[in-house]
């Protein structure tokens, strides 16, 4: 940094650029809406409703459900702050977050088709086999995730009294359960709309501050590796590895960036020329492992809990090969 001080504050404020004009609008909604829906007691509501599916499946209790469809639907890093709340709230215990974050942890549907697809690519028709080998990858994960610290014992919920005097009850319905749950969780937060509101925006910017510096810094670090020469060593070294299993050369720029940093990674994979089959399974390769930014960002959210890191990083870095691996099988079906 005090031999390119110059390249050093280009790549700060390159850094600052990506999180105030990408990453500060796209997720600081949802960390706001997450912790709302946290206060409201909405998400205890999805939990129950969805226990009976959840458990046998993925061996989590039914909140992670909603966690899930958050992660998915809002990119990384919501799956694994709604993890690390579940938590603090005693809603799962270490071994279930460990598995719930392990395959939440995925790009937002925005960022797969208008950037990486149509900006990147140039091509929208290649976002149905990106998508479909990124998330089917992420379920698969998650499957397999169950086998996950299998002797650890599953959380206990509540549960209701459903005899008195020695007569049964009837079970009530599954929607009435979860409303109860919707209603005790409500109850139990206590903080007025007003105080909630609050409460949540300065949560989320705290955590978008965390967020914005692990981009800066990240980026920083590319800058000083690539003119100290040891992206190029570990370039070089790549593309001898990808010449030996079959691979184009030329990818292994998209695969050392995205290594680093996933927008850097898939926009290398865009532009490598080697043929668009290759090109979409690196830059599948590149959403699901993430780059050490995101796993930066999930390691400073999971540092507040008992949650492990290392469980992630296997997970990712078998992520990354799944939905490499699904795109070769899926183009005949969903390729452009």
């Amino acid at each position: 940094m005090t031999i390119f001080p110059t390249e050093t504050l280009g790549a700060s404020l390159r850094g600052l650029s990506i999180w105030w004009q990408v990453l500060f609008p796209a997720l600081f909604p949802f960390f706001v809406i997450s912790e709302l829906l946290l206060g409201f007691g909405i998400v205890h509501f999805f939990g129950k409703l969805l226990d009976p599916y959840m458990r046998p499946l993925f061996r989590l209790p039914g909140i992670g459900g909603f966690v899930v469809a958050m992660g998915y639907i809002s990119g990384y890093p919501v799956g694994a702050r709604l993890t690390a709340q579940l938590w603090e709230q005693k809603l799962i215990n270490r071994a279930e977050g460990e598995r719930l974050v392990a395959f939440t942890t995925t790009s937002d549907p925005i960022f797969l088709i208008g950037a990486v697809s149509v900006g990147f690519f140039h091509n929208v028709a290649l976002a149905p086999v990106l998508a479909a080998a990124h998330y089917g990858g992420g379920l698969i994960i998650g499957l397999l995730m169950r086998f996950h610290d299998r002797k650890a014992l599953p959380s206990s919920p509540k549960k209701n009294v459903n005899t008195a005097a020695g007569i049964r009850k009837r079970k009530p319905s599954i929607v009435s359960e979860a409303l109860k749950a919707m209603h005790e969780a409500r109850l139990l937060d206590g903080r007025d709309l007003g105080k909630l509101v609050q409460d949540s925006i300065q949560s989320a910017l705290r955590l978008m501050i965390v967020v914005g510096g692990l981009v800066v810094f990240f980026s920083v670090v590319m800058e000083m590796l690539t003119h100290a020469g040891i992206v190029e060593a570990m370039t070089e070294a790549l593309r001898f590895l990808f010449q030996m299993v079959g691979l184009p050369r030329l990818l292994a720029d998209a695969g050392i960036y995205g290594l680093f940093e996933v927008t850097l990674g898939a926009r290398s994979a865009g532009t490598a020329g080697t043929g668009l089959l290759h090109q979409a399974a690196i830059a599948a390769w590149v959403l699901s492992w993430a780059g050490l930014s995101v796993h930066a960002q999930i390691a400073s959210l999971l540092s507040k809990t008992d949650l492990r890191y290392r469980p992630f990083l296997y997970a990712r870095f078998l992520h990354g090969l799944i939905a490499m691996a699904l795109v070769y099988v899926l183009w005949g079906w969903l390729g452009p």
